[in-house]
């Protein structure tokens, strides 16, 4: 086990490894579910004529992984414990992402589905933080289960990490509200069966203030998915949404009415350091990998590995692993320890940033480099790392463009973080 697991993690993370070998290896192994992990993975996967969509039997198979773990009393390990939960903090959880990220392909954690035995929960943990007690009550449980799932609906055609300047718009009518609008890379869609729609209520293009949550349930009349969008790596799960008279409730609103920007920084941060921890694991994995096949494969008479032109872009990422590990588990500390009395988010926002967009090149170098030391292998499908570069390459735009979060380092850097000023 990697030494620098705390040790407070080591029992679980041990009785993990055995649920794994126990009870999701042998699941990956039957009915020649392999495919969805072979070279076969992605044409497995994806259900080309359906427009791109995962396929039934993909979905069943990772809703059947999910079952299995929650029944361990793995699934909700981050969650409370009134939920079946283990109170698990963002250290945690990234110790957790980076360690099963590092395994490599599998069935205990498919990072292009956001699929994995510890699950994230980032839209359950919104519901937790800003729902009304009604929303907990309907929506929680059904969405750990996956009886119900929600997607997320703040990117627009002509607006991506420019979020205050939304063109969707919900206007009261009656007792209601009545939205318009369009969104684009909708995470979660067509499956899910509702989508938490960020729209302007009130205020001024640029705004911060007057921007609120709708929990939309997606069979609302008006609410369209005209398709998913075709990806580096397939399936896909982002898709185009109109909106047009959609009529939701008042009780559809998730916290306060204009403080929807409040739900949507606590949802990118909390998932943006998990998701960084991710990509270290992934990226160590690449580098773990070419060091094993370095070791072995021979040229001229001797082991890759005793050529420095494979040693030293290795050291070098195995170096940088190490100094994204330290911020990672340094950064997840400071969130939990919550030091701004609410989600801690806005004091480290720059510290979350540096740790995305850093660990986020990394895994993209990684998978470069161990393509280039397999050669003609790495090139291939038959080895992993071409699917780890094309997943993990979307987080450079996502999760907040590697540019957006520069922008926000050198907005502390220099001190500019008053409104207004950029």
């Amino acid at each position: 086990m990697n030494e620098d697991v705390p040790p407070k993690l080591v029992p679980f993370l041990r009785d993990l490894d055995e649920f794994i070998a126990s009870e999701i290896v042998p699941l990956q192994e039957r009915d020649d579910n392999g495919r969805f992990f072979d070279h076969r993975r992605e044409w497995a996967r994806t259900d080309f004529e359906a427009g791109g969509v995962a396929r039934r039997e993909w979905r069943e198979l990772l809703a059947e992984a999910r079952r299995r773990a929650d029944r361990a009393g793995f699934l909700r390990y981050s969650l409370p414990a009134e939920l079946g939960g283990r109170d698990g903090s963002n250290e945690d959880m990234t110790v957790i992402r980076e360690y099963l990220a590092a395994k490599g392909l599998g069935l205990h954690n498919d990072l292009q589905d956001e699929s994995s035995v510890v699950g994230n929960f980032p839209v359950v943990q919104v519901l937790l933080r800003f729902g009304t007690p009604e929303q907990k009550q309907e929506h929680v449980e059904d969405a750990i289960t996956g009886r119900r799932t929600v997607a997320f609906g703040l990117t627009e055609p002509d607006h991506g990490s420019d979020a205050t300047w939304l063109e969707t718009r919900a206007v009261r009518l009656g007792g209601d509200w009545v939205i318009n609008g369009a969104k684009r890379w909708n995470s979660g869609l067509p499956e899910a069966t509702h989508d938490l729609i960020f729209a302007r209520t009130s205020g001024e293009d640029g705004d911060a203030k007057g921007i609120t949550a709708f929990l939309v349930p997606t069979n609302s009349p008006g609410f369209e998915v005209p398709f998913v969008w075709w990806t580096f790596n397939m399936p896909s799960d982002h898709a185009e949404v109109r909106l047009t008279d959609v009529r939701v409730p008042d009780s559809a609103i998730v916290g306060e009415e204009g403080a929807g920007l409040a739900l949507a920084q606590h949802f990118v941060h909390e998932n943006r350091i998990r998701q960084a921890a991710s990509s270290l694991g992934a990226g160590a994995y690449c580098v773990a990998e070419s060091v094993r096949y370095a070791r072995e494969r021979v040229t001229f008479g001797q082991a890759l590995a005793r050529r420095q032109a494979i040693q030293w872009p290795l050291a070098e990422l195995h170096t940088e692993a190490a100094m994204i590990r330290a911020l990672v588990r340094r950064t997840a500390i400071r969130l939990d320890e919550k030091p701004d009395g609410k989600t801690g988010a806005t004091a480290l926002s720059a510290e979350v940033s540096m740790c995305n967009y850093r660990a986020n090149r990394f895994v993209c170098e990684a998978a470069d480099r161990a393509m280039q030391v397999h050669g003609g292998l790495g090139y291939s499908r038959h080895t992993p790392f071409e699917h780890i570069y094309r997943h993990h390459r979307r987080y450079r735009i996502t999760e907040g463009s590697e540019e957006i979060q520069l922008r926000r380092v050198a907005q502390h850097l220099f001190g500019f973080t008053s409104a207004g000023k950029r």
